[in-house]
């Protein structure tokens, strides 16, 4: 897999790594270049923004964004970029709502700040869609 990343992986903590781990297994099998990342929306907001407004120049097509809580993270994402942005609301161990928290969030974003919504931990699904959004760049 020496091609460029064509799928980017987001996440706040690298504590979210495990459940995102399902997305690169998920690419790989499909063969599918992918590249992981850890930045916080909030602790690192001008890296998460520079590597997110770069994205399509350095050859990705979709982004997976990862974050539990208030799952500010994909909607950031989305801000910064015109590629598609899948989220995947996580559960935190900090949060009493199990990830609902992160589900509302992430389905609310305001207009003109798209972010497709898989389900709580549903970083393998988001894996699909982000291989079938690459496939219509195939054909």
């Amino acid at each position: 897999m020496a091609d460029a990343p064509e799928v980017g992986i987001i996440v706040g903590s690298e504590s979210d790594r495990e459940t995102m781990s399902a997305a690169v297994a998920e690419l790989d099998a499909r063969e599918i270049p992918s590249e992981f990342v850890v930045l916080s929306a909030h602790r690192n907001p001008q890296e998460v923004a520079a590597w997110t407004s770069s994205a399509a120049e350095r050859g990705l097509l979709v982004i997976i964004a990862g974050a539990g809580m208030a799952a500010a993270l994909p909607g950031v994402v989305a801000a910064h970029t015109d590629l598609p942005v899948i989220g995947v609301p996580l559960i935190s161990a900090k949060s009493p709502l199990a990830g609902v928290d992160a589900l509302l969030s992430i389905v609310q974003m305001p207009p003109g700040v798209p972010v497709a919504c898989v389900s709580i931990g549903g970083a393998r699904n988001a894996a699909v869609l982000a291989a079938r959004i690459v496939a219509l760049t195939r054909t």
